[in-house]
């Protein structure tokens, strides 16, 4: 089965998904977690963005950041699970070519946006801490705005060429992905024509969009690292770093899981490939699924708008 520069007008290849290489015998067991941390990404995502939506008092930089964020994880989680629970449960392998590509460019467009607005949010304690007096002045409702668009398209900019250029490949033996979803390098390494091209464009992006997000993030945190330092007394200090907390806790979801499995992929050759498919497969979910939570929890205003709302629903 060839793929070549006319293939749009010949029968295109379908892939075959694995699931999890290696676990075949109890993947419907592996589906159950992988079903509840969507069925967590769903409720959580959905509640924070209608709270938000609905309360004018939380119309502010925090908070429409993290709507953004919401509505990034339920792109991102919705992307990835249906199809791979279909795998695991139905044993629905087959995807085809387009829908496929499709998968993987929102899968890593939409990673790339999280990663953006993980650094806008950096931004924003950045400000709220070291320019409080000015914080509604700066980041005004004009400029989350801006921000949110130039985020949206870095994401659908960088990764457009990730499916235009895999439509230059050759597939000439078995298109099998050992993986639950089609993934960029997974997908890549299935071609027997020249990948130079392909690989070393998604290691760049990779390097570009992790390499400068993570150095804006540190940057930020370096600066309210010495504002709070300078500020005197021990409660004073511990409340502005609590303001932190529900960001760094997202911020080491987000990057620390994403960093090892793209080293593993790359390099970690004596990694057991099921372990990598595992872990590739819940960086996609548990971030989702565990961002509502980690604001739900930390953060006072959601919480007691959760609990207000719950309240009315149980009384009516």
């Amino acid at each position: 089965m060839s793929l070549s520069n006319s293939s749009w007008r010949q029968p295109q290849p379908s892939f075959f998904l694995v699931g999890i290489p290696g676990l075949e015998e109890s993947q419907h067991w592996i589906a159950l977690p992988l079903g509840v941390l969507y069925f967590l990404a769903l409720v959580g995502n959905v509640t924070i963005i209608f709270i938000i939506w609905t309360d004018s008092s939380l119309h502010q930089p925090m908070y429409l950041f993290l709507a953004m964020l919401a509505a990034i994880d339920l792109v991102l989680a919705s992307s990835t699970a249906p199809k791979a629970l279909t795998v695991l449960l139905a044993y629905a392998h087959e995807i085809g070519y387009i829908v496929c590509l499709t998968q993987m460019f929102f899968i890593h467009a939409f990673s790339s946006m999280e990663s953006g607005i993980l650094v806008a949010m950096a931004l924003d304690r950045y400000v709220a801490i070291c320019h409080p007096l000015r914080h509604s002045t700066i980041l005004h409702p004009g400029i989350i705005g801006r921000i949110g668009m130039v985020v949206l398209v870095r994401g659908l900019v960088l990764l457009i060429p990730f499916p235009i250029l895999l439509q230059n490949l050759v597939f000439c033996r078995a298109t099998v992905i050992s993986h639950a979803y089609c993934e960029h390098m997974a997908v890549v390494k299935l071609a027997c024509s020249e990948t130079t091209v392909n690989r070393a464009y998604g290691l760049s992006v990779a390097l570009l969009v992790v390499g400068l997000d993570v150095l804006a993030i540190g940057i930020s945190y370096a600066l309210i690292l010495q504002a709070v330092l300078k500020v005197p007394g021990g409660e004073a200090r511990l409340k502005a770093f609590s303001t932190c907390g529900s960001h760094v806790c997202v911020i080491l979801i987000f990057y620390v899981p994403g960093m090892f499995s793209f080293l593993t992929h790359r390099f970690g050759h004596h990694v057991p490939h099921h372990v990598h498919v595992l872990l590739a497969t819940l960086y996609l979910l548990v971030p989702p699924a565990l961002n509502p939570l980690v604001y739900g929890v930390k953060t006072r205003q959601i919480r007691q708008r959760v609990l207000r709302v719950f309240y009315i629903k149980a009384s009516s």
